[in-house]
């Protein structure tokens, strides 16, 4: 949760991604097992390859509103950093561009420290359950309503996985019709995970698995706009979102519908090496505006800008954040 730092130099912290970013490009003498002159510029990075098979089935209970979520997923993974690979370079003292090897990769030093696990990659096997509450009134799109989910996935040797570990993940949602304009809805979300397991696999700290689909950790346009994706990453997380979708105008032309609207939001998280920490101290906030287009109802295409302490970004694809 701390501010950004080069993995060179972590005494040296950056207020904004984009003097960060510029750092890490600048040429540098080389350390223990570097070449003589290095950036660090893909230090932070990594390629991830990945095979997935996913199979979910739900079954409604009573009139609808409670619903139960089984599946199982099973995953290859392997794992690639840019250590000594050639990357872009600035020399610090005349501000040439220049190529030079990547240093050390932020991943492979804390493999080497036991800091995290699962850098070889392997195979994952997951089952997956879920228990749900629903009284949206129409779910791409609600304007009254709430729902609420607790979701597991749980990976073990027995099931034929190299990981033993187990994910928690609680999220809930409400909406509200407010008495102004044509169509303003209150949204607010908040939802916690956590993850068990003293040697479960970086990788899984990426996200948090939802009936509705994966929901990138802390960072990005699902969980804290205005930062990077998974900016903040940690065994616990907790954020919480909140939006007035607020419809300007209805439009028909020819045979399609469009409404067009605007959804200011707050994004608020953190991050804990154990879930007991959760609290409201060091919390992380971003704020923004959005355009919202709603096409025949239920496509709705979203256009975002997040803005942080650290960095102003734009998001755009299919669907409600939430």
């Amino acid at each position: 949760m701390g501010p950004l730092r080069l993995p060179s130099n972590p005494n040296e912290t950056f207020d904004t991604y984009a003097a960060y970013n510029n750092a890490r490009s600048a040429l540098r003498p080389g350390q223990a097992g570097e070449a003589a002159f290095v950036s660090d510029a893909l230090s932070n990075r990594f390629r991830e390859t990945e095979f997935m098979l996913n199979l979910k089935a739900d079954y409604a209970l009573g009139k609808g509103k409670w619903r139960v979520m089984g599946g199982y997923e099973i995953q290859s993974l392997a794992y690639r950093t840019f250590q000594g690979t050639q990357t872009d370079a600035v020399n610090p003292v005349n501000g040439e561009k220049t190529k030079a090897p990547n240093g050390t990769s932020l991943l492979a030093r804390d493999a080497e420290q036991g800091l995290i696990f699962g850098l070889d990659g392997g195979r994952v096997s997951l089952l997956q359950t879920a228990l749900i509450y629903d009284t949206r009134d129409f779910e791409p799109d609600p304007t009254r309503g709430m729902s609420f989910e607790a979701a597991n996935e749980f990976s073990n040797r027995a099931i034929g996985s190299k990981f033993n570990f187990n994910k928690l993940f609680l999220q809930g949602r409400v909406y509200q019709r407010l008495p102004v304009g044509i169509r303003t809805i209150l949204a607010g979300r908040i939802g916690a995970g956590t993850i068990f397991g003293s040697k479960a696999p970086f990788f899984e700290y990426q996200d948090q698995w939802s009936p509705d689909g994966s929901i990138n950790a802390l960072g990005g346009r699902q969980s804290l706009r205005g930062y990077r994706q998974n900016r903040f990453l940690a065994r616990s997380l907790a954020f919480a979102n909140v939006e007035v979708r607020v419809r300007l105008a209805d439009l028909k032309v020819g045979r399609q519908n469009f409404g067009l609207g605007v959804a200011p939001f707050f994004d608020a998280g953190t991050v804990r090496d154990r879930w007991q920490d959760l609290n409201f101290s060091n919390i992380k906030t971003s704020y923004g505006a959005g355009v919202r287009v709603a096409w025949n109802l239920s496509t709705i295409l979203f256009f975002d800008y997040g803005q942080s302490t650290e960095d102003r970004l734009f998001y755009f694809g299919i669907g409600q954040i939430f």
